[in-house]
């Protein structure tokens, strides 16, 4: 049978968030397709979505809900048939997805570290005590408070470009950006510098794009094969079942790496208080096709020896 293809006339529509990150990913994702099939870039459009989470940008993410909060609008009209796929920052993805989606496909994933963005410092070490570090994320805030406690931290919600410019207006002096983000929008002025992640553990599927489509799709699913990076999903499925076993979200300060040598995975994962009182952590070894029961054994391990106020504000 032959693959029906997009064409200009009836071009392939791909679903994104309108940040210029999120249209950066939806832009590779386009320019893999094309490129994979032979196809012009006009046989594809992008269809920018406003989720709940790009709306509200005046409270604290975990105050209106978890990571469905990028998704869901998305997600419906997937459904509805409005679009053909859609484009995900993996970090902001449930480890579920509504009945009739998948999401199986992955591109090469970019660099996982965190960058710490400061234009008077050059790591957290170079920061005076009572310092204010602004960021919206819990595990950085934890991992931080973890490290200085002698810091203010500050709440800091919007995309990369809102972010850098309440750091130019001075509402903190100091804040935290994916690695993966500036790569991918080209932004290496931008005073940062890379953040180990043997100092700082990233986010579950930090610097990986996902793309999301209908189950009973075939013609995407045949098309997404070609695009489809077989190493990223190898530690994704490690690193989205430790968090699907701890019952992770926003409101949790979740990390997890699977990092692969060979035939082995190698898989490092960590929760923290919420308030950085204390931290846990584990990293285990296995064959690759073992990373996703290692991923929950991880986490299993974990919460039994977190107790169940460990992620409760003190």
């Amino acid at each position: 049978m032959t693959l029906n293809l997009p064409t200009p006339a009836k071009p392939l529509l791909i679903g994104t968030r309108g940040s210029p990150l999120a249209l950066a990913q939806a832009y590779e994702t386009r320019e893999r397709l094309a490129k994979a099939f032979d196809l012009p870039f006009e046989a594809f459009t992008i269809v920018v979505i406003k989720t709940t989470g790009d709306k509200i940008i005046d409270r604290p993410l975990k105050e209106i809900g978890g990571k469905g909060l990028f998704t869901r609008e998305i997600e419906a009209d997937l459904l509805a048939c409005k679009i053909d796929i859609a484009v995900h920052s993996m970090k902001d993805m449930p480890t579920l997805q509504p009945e009739g989606l998948i999401l199986d496909t992955y591109l090469p994933r970019e660099d996982v570290r965190d960058a710490f963005i400061s234009p008077a410092a050059k790591s957290l070490g170079d920061l005076a005590a009572g310092t204010v570090v602004g960021t919206s994320s819990l595990r950085r805030r934890a991992q931080l408070m973890l490290k200085r406690n002698d810091l203010e931290v500050v709440e800091f919600r919007g995309n990369l470009q809102t972010r850098l410019m309440k750091l130019e207006q001075g509402v903190a002096a100091a804040t935290f950006l994916a690695m993966a983000g500036l790569r991918r929008l080209q932004m290496g002025e931008v005073p940062h510098t890379a953040i180990e992640t043997d100092v700082m553990l990233p986010a579950v599927a930090q610097g990986a794009i996902g793309i999301e489509r209908r189950v009973d799709d075939m013609r995407v699913a045949e098309m997404l094969e070609a695009v489809h990076d077989v190493p990223t999903g190898q530690r994704l499925d490690a690193e989205r079942a430790f968090l699907l076993a701890l019952d992770g979200s926003c409101e949790t300060p979740i990390a997890g790496l699977a990092e692969l040598d060979g035939g082995t995975l190698h898989l490092r994962g960590e929760v923290l208080r919420p308030d950085g009182s204390e931290a846990l952590s584990d990293a285990v070894s296995c064959a690759i096709e073992d990373g996703a029961q290692a991923g929950t054994q991880m986490a299993q391990k974990l919460l039994s020896q977190a107790g169940p106020s460990f992620f409760d504000w003190r």
